[in-house]
């Protein structure tokens, strides 16, 4: 079988995003590539029907490892779209893609530069790990520094909670 080279762009998913999920009148194709954009990453996990996605939990949920898991659609949104991402020409396709998904079930062995949800995914569908995000941060350190910068904020959402109301109920004499 003739293999395209990891590298080629006509795998890269950005820019190529189409539909919408759950929005969309139609659930994803089984063993499709799906996309939650989040504030400065997006998270990664491959359709496997019946409403599921199995995906790397990683930092999804928390700023702490996961396993590789098999969640609801809502679950694996955590209340962001999903994106359908088309890819050309995957070595594995439909039902081979959702068992090789599903093969890795538990596994829990999360590196966020190296094997990661999106590492996970194109492990899915080429029998190869890449993330674009990872290589757009390493070629681009304006980019790195912008993820960082997402992820802390993230870490201090997470860590102490507080809402916005809260902070707007602040005079601005009680701050002189």
């Amino acid at each position: 079988m003739d293999r395209q080279p990891i590298s080629d762009p006509a795998r890269s998913t950005t820019a190529r995003l189409t539909r919408r999920y759950p929005e969309a009148s139609t659930e994803p194709p089984i063993g499709a590539h799906l996309i939650s954009p989040r504030r400065g990453y997006s998270h990664h996990g491959i359709y496997v029907g019946d409403g599921n996605v199995v995906h790397y939990a990683g930092l999804a949920g928390a700023l702490r490892r996961g396993p590789i898991e098999e969640v609801s659609i809502t679950h694996f949104a955590a209340g962001h779209e999903v994106l359908f991402a088309p890819h050309a020409a995957p070595e594995y396709v439909r039902q081979e893609a959702v068992q090789r998904a599903r093969s890795r079930l538990g596994e829990n062995r999360y590196r966020l530069l190296t094997n990661n949800c999106e590492h996970f995914c194109t492990w899915c569908l080429y029998g190869e790990g890449r993330s674009e995000q990872v290589l757009a941060c390493l070629v681009d350190p304006r980019a790195a520094l912008r993820t960082v910068l997402c992820l802390f904020i993230a870490f201090l959402v997470t860590a102490w909670p507080i809402s916005l109301a809260s902070v707007s109920s602040i005079n601005r004499t009680d701050l002189a």
